[in-house]
């Protein structure tokens, strides 16, 4: 193993580690935080499969962002669709066997890597040019954003620019990265760019549990979505209140009797 290869796999275990973590991490707070209140979004549903409908709208069609912004929408389902399938594309690097789903996503490829980036700048785009998403983006938002599309054009490149007579040869990456599963990487592929690919990639997982990207854990915790309309059929209320149906009444408390000081005659 020379230097270069020890050094980009050494960075990808430390990665790793940091990114799964920082997930566990994240997901034990959103499981241990209370939620004493009843506060769904209305109108809710008022059964449990009605919120399971509820969350699948959510996490699968974009439902409350498409009745907010329809065009801020559409790049995010897009971009979200994009992602998907280049992450799926990106399962034959990860196994030595390549599933059969996977083979047939990259024969009917449609460039999706281009959509994706295409998306991207045009959230990116959107974030500048529409006052209301202007006002509350911060410099977070606009970083993700420019790392993403780092991402998805150097990916780009590293597929179909022949950098200096060294193109990112597909069996190159899988002796690397698939190596990197079993402890014994290959040697990193001399192609400039997808050396700059792996190393944003690392960035982006290593910021992943700490950056607005854990949405994608959280939108299952949250109770404006997973909450049941039931507030006047179920009592619901702080862990630390007892119901007074169950609970004693409390013994009277004697109250000692006040006597006024009675005052002694002058001598005067």
């Amino acid at each position: 193993m020379d230097g270069l290869t020890f050094v980009y796999s050494l960075l990808f275990y430390i990665v790793i580690n940091i990114f799964f973590i920082g997930l566990l991490l994240k997901f034990w707070k959103y499981v241990s935080t209370p939620a004493p209140l009843k506060i769904p979004q209305t109108p809710a549903p008022k059964t449990a499969t009605g919120v399971g409908v509820r969350m699948f709208q959510e996490v699968v069609f974009f439902k409350s962002l498409f009745r907010g912004n329809r065009l801020i929408w559409l790049g995010g389902y897009i971009m979200h669709l994009g992602l998907l399938f280049v992450f799926m594309k990106h399962l034959r690097f990860f196994f030595p066997g390549t599933p059969a789903f996977v083979d047939t996503l990259v024969d009917i490829d449609l460039y999706t890597g281009f959509i994706f980036l295409s998306a991207l700048i045009f959230l990116f785009i959107l974030r500048l040019a529409i006052d209301r998403t202007f006002y509350v983006s911060v410099f977070n938002d606009y970083l993700l954003l420019g790392l993403l599309i780092a991402i998805a054009t150097t990916g780009l490149l590293a597929r179909f620019w022949d950098y200096s007579g060294t193109r990112a040869m597909i069996p190159d990456i899988k002796a690397f990265v698939g190596g990197l599963f079993t402890f014994n990487p290959g040697p990193v592929p001399s192609n400039k760019p997808f050396m700059v690919h792996f190393i944003l990639v690392m960035m982006l997982l290593a910021y992943f549990p700490f950056s607005k990207l854990v949405h994608s854990i959280g939108i299952f915790f949250s109770p404006t979505r997973n909450q049941i309309d039931n507030t006047r059929k179920k009592r619901w209320g702080p862990w630390t209140v007892k119901n007074p149906r169950r609970s004693k009444p409390k013994e009277p408390v004697a109250v000692q009797p006040s006597f006024a000081v009675k005052e002694e005659p002058s001598d005067s």
